[in-house]
């Protein structure tokens, strides 16, 4: 069977998950494309993941707010309108910015960035992030953090 053409409505969106104080939608996962996966990224000032890489490419498209990201250790502030290509294997980071940020990413298709957001949301409470359980996770997911 071949992916099937599909349409998601903001009113049909899966419920966003709370990812350490980011909520991320999954608006189409690697089992609805056979391929990428696409995602919808919400945060508070300064919220965003640790300095990480992963066996996938990701892109992400600001559309509110701000967002530091740090790629190779070369920072660049994007701004609304502003496209970030990360290649896969290549150390990054982000730290949305005053007032938060709102931006649509995209997972290559090597993607388990579903995978991830979804045991994080599930396992890891609100709150003081449970280190161990988050490398734990990462690591099930291929996410090597801090390298």
């Amino acid at each position: 069977m071949n992916p099937q053409p599909f349409v998601v409505k903001p009113d049909e969106y899966a419920r966003g998950l709370n990812v350490v104080g980011e909520t991320i939608t999954v608006l189409a996962s690697h089992d609805a494309t056979w391929g990428y996966e696409i995602f919808m990224q919400q945060g508070p000032e300064g919220s965003g993941p640790p300095p990480h890489s992963h066996d996938w490419d990701e892109s992400f498209f600001v559309i509110k707010g701000s967002v530091e990201v740090t790629c190779n250790d070369q920072t660049s502030h994007a701004t609304p309108g502003t496209l970030v290509h990360v290649p896969a294997g290549t150390t990054h980071s982000f730290r949305m910015g005053p007032g938060g940020c709102e931006m649509l990413s995209v997972a290559g298709h090597t993607s388990r960035a579903s995978a991830l957001f979804t045991m994080i949301d599930q396992e890891v409470p609100p709150g003081p992030p449970d280190i161990a359980k988050l490398l734990e996770i990462a690591a099930k997911c291929n996410v090597h953090v801090g390298e």
